[in-house]
């Protein structure tokens, strides 16, 4: 019954993610009893079956963070509202500690957008030493470089048609449109404003990832003792217009 429960709510769990949450309550539940009470209930979660591609080469990070706030990843992904508009938002990820920094929702996001959330969380956490992006216009843009150069950031740009290159933040992408985009019909920006910041913060603080050991990105932060940068915070008050 309870597995029926948390399935109900969280729609897109599998049977993994289901056990965790299980033992975290106290159930004391193998994986192979979970796995076989989760399929005769019938929660299986269908997936589109993929034709064998032959394995993509990825190449070598130029920088590989060591710790929190040493690289961030960003992208776009589009969606759009019940009366058919569309809109766009803005994905901000530590590579690190996978950790959802920012997903900032708008109609028209423009490189000053992109500028002006960057800034917001070097307030909050200080800059990152690396930034991994793709060769969009909001990206390559003066407004971007300029703050980029100012802060002591470099910028990593994929190469075109290579999104292995930004392989973190297209994975969360891709979690984020399945969990919570594809799983929601937003009436208006403002409603999907708010169900995405809730979606970030569940993410953040009760998602169990399986690349951290099935632990939250809070937690494996908090874990390895991770706290906002402030070594250089007072080189992030000005935003250079």
């Amino acid at each position: 019954m309870r597995i029926r429960e948390i399935a109900q709510v969280r729609v897109r769990y599998g049977y993994r993610k289901i056990r965790v949450l299980l033992i975290r309550e106290g159930w004391k539940v193998g994986k192979k009893l979970v796995y076989r009470l989760y399929h005769e209930e019938g929660l299986s979660l269908r997936r589109a079956v993929r034709r064998k591609r032959r394995s993509a080469v990825v190449r070598q990070e130029r920088f590989r963070p060591t710790g929190p706030n040493h690289v961030w990843s960003i992208d776009f992904v589009a969606d759009q509202l019940a009366n058919g508009g569309r809109f766009r938002a803005l994905t901000v990820v530590d590579v690190y500690t996978r950790e959802s920094l920012a997903i900032e929702a708008g109609q028209k996001l423009k490189g000053l957008d992109v500028v002006r959330v960057l800034q917001r969380i070097c307030n909050e956490r200080g800059a990152p030493k690396v930034l991994f992006c793709d060769n969009g216009t909001e990206f390559t843009s003066q407004v971007m470089d300029l703050w980029a150069y100012h802060r002591g950031v470099r910028i990593d740009f994929s190469r075109p048609g290579k999104p292995t290159d930004n392989a973190y933040v297209e994975s969360f992408n891709g979690t984020f449109r399945d969990e919570c985009l594809n799983t929601h019909w937003f009436a208006s920006l403002e409603e999907a404003k708010e169900i995405i910041e809730t979606w970030r913060r569940e993410y953040n603080e009760s998602r169990p990832h399986r690349a951290l050991g099935e632990k939250t990105p809070h937690e494996f932060a908090n874990q390895i003792g991770a706290s906002p940068d402030l070594i250089g915070l007072q080189d992030c008050q000005q935003l250079t217009r």
